[in-house]
Parts: C-alpha cells; sequence; structure tokens
C-alpha cells in the first residue's frame, strides 16, 4: 500500500535544522500583528460607513461610523479573533463571514434602538468592505506568518511523550509539516526500544509504572524545564495511559505547564470530533463523513446552479477560447478523455485542448521523463503543449468545459482529482476511497500545489476531502481557488 512516509532522516534533518534556529515562541509573532488587525477591522467598518451614511444625509454619520467600528472590533474580540494564538493563523474566509453576521446582527438591534434610517441595502453595502479588508489582513499575516515559521518563529516549544514506535511516529508527522505551530524539542520515551527520528532523548519513562508515581512526575518536568518546553504531548499506550497517565497530568497542572493527548486520528476535521464522558471517561466521538441529508443536497444545488449560470455568462470567453485554438493549431478546440467518476463509473469528461493532436501516441514515447512519482504523468515543460495551450494550463481556463460534466452530475465543482482508468487499475484499496465522492473540477489538490504535490500528498489531500467535507468548505476550497489561479503555482 502506497501511504505517506516519513524517512528517519528527513525527520531528523527538519528537527536538527529547527531546533539549531534561534527558536521563538508562539508570544513572540510579529509586534504588527495586532496593530494590523485592529487598524484595518476599525478603519474598514467606519470609513466606508462614514461615507455612505454621509452621502444618505444621515444626521449622525461620525456616530454611525464609529458605532460600527467599535461593533467589529468589539465582535472580533469576544470571538478571541486578538489572541495572541489565533492572529495570523490559518481560519479561512467562512469564520471571518460568520463574525460578520454576527456584526449584522447586532447593529440591526442598534438600528431599531437608535431609530436610525439609511437604507438597508446602503447600511449592508457599506459595511461589506469592513468583511473584505478583514479577509485581505488575514492573509497578510498569515502569509507572514507561514513563512516565519519555516525558519522556527513564533512556535510552541514540545515535548513528546510516547511508546518509542508512537513517538517517532508523531514526532515525524509534525516534523514533515509546517502548517503548524508545534516544534519538538525533545521525546520522553517509554521503555527502552530505540527511537528513530532523530530528536533528542530528554528523559526516559521505565515501561512498567514505579512504585512511587512522583517518579514519572519527576522525570517529566525535569525534561520540561531543561529543554525549556512550552506543551507536553501525549501519544498514549499500553504503557503510558489511565492512572500513570493522570498522574503526571496532576504534576504538569499544578507546575502550570500545559498537556495535550495526541487520540491517534490523523487528516481527522475537527468539525467531526465530539467529546464525551462515559462512567468518568474522556470518550471522543468520531462523526462519520457527510454522505445524505441538507448538506449534499445543497451540494448538488450549487453544482448544477453553478454549472449553468458559469456556462452562460462565460460564453463569450469559451468562443475567444475557442477561436485561439483552432488558429494556433490544427485539430478540434475540444478534447474528450475517458475518466472513473463515483463509485468506479467511467464517464467522458470535457477540457479545452491543450496539446497537439496525436499527444496520446507521443506520451509512450515520453515515458522517461515522467516526473511525477506516483501513477500520474506530468513533465513541466511538456513538448505535447502548444503555445496557446500553455496559456490556458497556466490559467486552469481548460477546465473550463467540465462545467457540462457538472452540469449533468458526473463531476461536482468541489472533489477529488478525476483518475484516468489506468492509474484506477493500480489502485489500493485506500486509494480506492476517493472514488466514493464525485470527482470535482477544483480541489484541496488544487489550491495546494497541483503538479507540484508528490503522488502520496494528492492522495493524502483526496482522502482528507473524501472524509471530512461539507458544504461550507466546499464555499471556502471555492473562494481559495481563485488565488491558486491567479498564482498559478503548479499548473503545468
Amino acid at each position: 500500500m502506497r501511504h505517506v512516509h516519513f524517512p528517519a532522516q528527513r525527520v531528523a534533518g527538519a528537527a536538527a535544522e529547527l531546533l539549531a534556529a534561534p527558536v521563538r515562541r508562539i508570544g513572540d509573532k510579529a509586534r504588527w500583528y495586532l496593530p494590523a488587525a485592529l487598524t484595518a477591522d476599525f478603519l474598514g467598518a467606519a470609513v466606508p460607513v462614514g461615507l455612505v451614511f454621509e452621502a444618505a444625509q444621515q444626521v449622525r454619520p461620525v456616530y454611525c461610523a464609529l458605532g460600527a467600528a467599535l461593533a467589529w472590533t468589539g465582535v472580533q474580540a469576544v470571538r478571541r479573533r486578538y489572541a495572541a494564538r489565533a492572529l495570523g493563523e490559518s481560519r479561512g474566509v467562512l469564520p471571518v463571514v460568520h463574525d460578520w453576521l454576527i456584526l449584522i446582527g447586532v447593529l440591526a438591534v442598534a438600528r431599531v434602538v437608535t431609530g436610525e434610517s439609511t437604507p438597508r441595502l446602503a447600511a449592508l453595502g457599506a459595511l461589506l468592505p469592513a468583511l473584505l479588508i478583514t479577509v485581505a489582513c488575514h492573509k497578510l499575516t498569515y502569509r507572514h506568518l507561514s513563512a516565519a515559521r519555516r525558519e522556527a518563529q513564533a512556535v510552541s516549544r514540545v515535548l513528546v511523550i510516547g511508546e518509542p514506535a508512537a513517538a517517532d511516529s508523531l514526532t515525524a508527522h509534525l516534523a514533515a509539516r509546517t502548517d503548524h505551530p508545534y516544534v519538538v524539542v525533545g521525546v520522553v520515551p517509554v521503555g527502552t526500544g530505540p527511537l528513530e527520528g532523530g530528536v533528542p532523548v530528554a528523559a526516559r519513562l521505565d515501561a512498567l509504572a514505579p512504585d512511587a508515581p512522583s517518579a514519572d512526575s519527576a522525570a517529566v518536568l525535569g525534561a520540561v524545564r531543561s529543554h525549556h518546553a512550552d506543551l507536553v504531548l501525549v501519544a498514549p499506550g499500553a504503557r503510558i495511559a489511565g492512572e500513570r497517565l493522570r498522574r503526571i497530568a496532576w504534576a504538569l497542572h499544578d507546575a502550570g505547564l500545559e498537556l495535550a493527548v495526541f487520540p491517534g486520528l490523523v487528516e481527522i476535521s475537527v468539525k467531526r470530533l465530539e467529546t464525551l464522558s462515559a462512567g468518568g471517561l474522556a470518550v471522543l466521538r468520531v462523526a462519520p463523513p457527510v454522505g445524505r441529508g441538507l448538506q449534499t443536497a445543497l451540494k448538488a444545488a450549487l453544482d448544477r446552479i453553478g454549472a449553468g449560470v458559469g456556462l452562460v455568462l462565460l460564453s463569450p470567453l469559451f468562443l475567444a477560447i475557442v477561436l485561439a485554438i483552432r488558429l494556433g493549431s490544427r485539430g478540434p478546440a475540444f478534447y474528450r478523455q475517458q475518466r472513473i467518476g463515483r463509485d468506479g463509473v467511467p464517464f467522458t469528461m470535457w477540457k479545452f485542448r491543450t496539446m497537439v493532436v496525436d499527444a496520446d501516441r507521443l506520451k509512450g514515447e515520453l515515458a522517461g521523463a515522467n516526473e511525477n512519482d506516483g501513477l500520474m504523468f506530468k513533465i513541466r515543460r511538456d513538448p505535447r503543449v502548444t503555445r496557446v495551450g500553455r496559456l490556458l494550463r497556466r490559467t486552469s481556463l481548460d477546465e473550463l468545459p467540465q462545467l457540462l460534466n457538472v452540469l449533468a452530475g458526473h463531476m461536482s465543482l468541489v472533489g477529488p482529482r478525476p483518475p484516468l482508468p489506468e492509474e484506477v487499475a493500480r489502485y489500493d484499496e485506500v486509494e480506492l476511497r476517493r472514488l466514493t465522492v464525485r470527482p470535482g473540477m477544483t480541489g484541496l489538490w488544487q489550491i495546494s500545489g497541483r503538479s507540484d504535490l508528490s503522488w502520496d500528498e494528492t492522495i493524502q489531500l483526496d482522502l482528507s476531502y473524501v472524509d471530512n467535507w461539507s458544504f461550507t468548505s466546499d464555499v471556502d476550497v471555492m473562494g481559495r481557488t481563485l488565488r491558486a489561479v491567479v498564482d498559478g503555482r503548479g499548473a503545468y
């Protein structure tokens, strides 16, 4: 089975690079994040409201502008958007929209109380820039923070406790990615087994719980202090659970330190997790993936309506692209190819032709030049691509005819990449899970790097979508697709 693997040397290298750098903790984020967020939120609400209310001849436009700005920053403060842990972190567009809808509700109540009479649509339009400016400011700080974290800035120093295999696996997973604030600075293995991750051993606990429970606590607290850890992350196992883990938690909390427990789940959205209590036991419930109900009905409606409206509005662009393709090289303007859809059902996918007419025949001759490490065939400078085709691929305009497939129900606007039959023929049981939902015109694979992704990364993103999709996440992916298309990274 093909899965994402984290070789020991890769983990050791990543850990050494991070630990050698001057690590700055999560509270040491750039000082301009908070002033920038406050200024953007305050002015983003105050200025448009003041201008609109002045134009509408509202008797107190300045007071209305000030009230809107204070309400917007107040909503964000109550929602803890200005906390050090939240500033710059990835939260997408939808949480900001949620905050904005709360703002609308707050100001609607204030409007009734004060008797303010500006036309409703004008007042609503005046508040829209606040939403857009806040999203733009968030994107700016997130990109800056992501770059800083690649140099071990604004992170949490983490001490991992667990049996050697579990500790290695957890450390490897964290070291292989940079979209989180955790830097593992030490490991406390339970038992005598060897560690292969390359992270320093801060202490070692006996395989069996000691007669004096304070021995575990003393070892862990000593490791925390010697490595200046901010958080202790436990990978539970048979040798570190129950009463033993409970006593370690007491010691850490009494010392004012944080404890987190890794439940062994990966690529599961927190939206699907629910904490329960049963007879004094802490239970983590994992909700099943969305398969039916209101969200699936909304997704189907969005697909059909979006595809229909898109085809109508983009018809002039379709005509221009068809003319450019026909004038640029001989052959038809459209390209049809068999792909595999939901539940393994084949369908004919439509695209604008971006290659020479005998591209499929030439593919065999270029097999040795494939730059993808898995089942997909990708070449960065594919000689079969025409000049017009290169532009269409760079801008993803070649994908637009797939709106016909969405309208016909073969595809969705958002979903996994539609695979070729020869790829599916070589799938294992894990990869076949991609086929439990309709493939999409865009998806996590497109907003995360497209052709620059490895095969394992593509599979993991698709499986994550299959397990965790929701209607709101689809809307968020469509919004982030525009940025990915403009950026053009990984499109060839």
